[in-house]
């Protein structure tokens, strides 16, 4: 009787987990469907978004952790350091020509780390105050090790 009772538990218990994950399933089936009609009309909305926004993400560690991504709408000749001021928390130091902190990410006291851009994956030779952005460009905020 023990063992009748055992083997119709267990049976119940399989059926209710596989009904579970069945219906599990079946939702995110529609949901990666109506994910992906989504991603299609976000798609063509961001090629279109590409020719009025630059995309800046902030992250530490050489990307090992993200912080933030955002898309900024900018028109031709927008000064790097003005969009960052206008967009994010910026400190800088007494001149204002580097950027020390953004968002109240800063290197610890004694680190030795500082934020580093790149601009359409590349440095630039210049500073955030000199470089002009274009709608499209991809920028990116680093803290860093110096190397």
């Amino acid at each position: 009787m023990r063992k009748l009772l055992l083997m119709v538990g267990a049976l119940l218990l399989i059926t209710g987990l596989l009904a579970g994950c069945g219906a599990d399933d079946g939702s995110d089936s529609e949901s990666a469907a109506s994910g992906q009609t989504e991603q299609s009309s976000d798609n063509q909305g961001s090629s279109e978004e590409n020719e009025e926004v630059v995309t800046i993400t902030i992250s530490k560690d050489k990307e090992a952790e993200m912080i933030t991504e955002e898309k900024i709408a900018v028109e031709e000749g927008d000064i790097l350091m003005d969009v960052m001021e206008d967009n994010f928390e910026i400190e800088t130091d007494f001149d204002g020509g580097f950027i020390t902190s953004i968002n109240g990410v800063a290197p610890k006291d004694g680190e030795q780390k500082s934020w580093m851009f790149f601009v359409n994956g590349e440095m630039p030779t210049k500073g955030a105050k000199e470089i002009e952005l274009s709608p499209g460009d991809k920028i990116s905020f680093d803290l860093q090790a110096w190397e």
